[in-house]
């Protein structure tokens, strides 16, 4: 198990084999996600967007860009 040491300016150092097991590098981004109380899931928020490709499924009917312009204009004005 790792574990750091949290400083007065409240950052912590990533141990170099978390850092290795989640690739991180410098620059990255991570989250800290509540799962219960009192208790966080560390994860890394830099995914490349292609990652994202089949997240939901194949689409089960094509949308224009047309269709979605006009479904967010038409969201937009509705929260007026």
């Amino acid at each position: 198990m790792s574990t750091a040491t949290l400083t007065s300016k409240g950052q912590i150092t990533i141990p170099v084999d978390v850092r290795n097991a989640l690739k991180l590098v410098s620059g990255d981004r991570v989250e800290f996600v509540q799962i219960a109380p009192d208790r966080y899931e560390f994860v890394t928020a830099t995914v490349e967007v292609t990652a994202l490709k089949g997240m939901f499924g194949t689409a089960t009917q094509k949308v224009t860009v047309e269709d979605m312009n006009a479904a967010i204009a038409k969201r937009g004005a509705a929260s007026r």
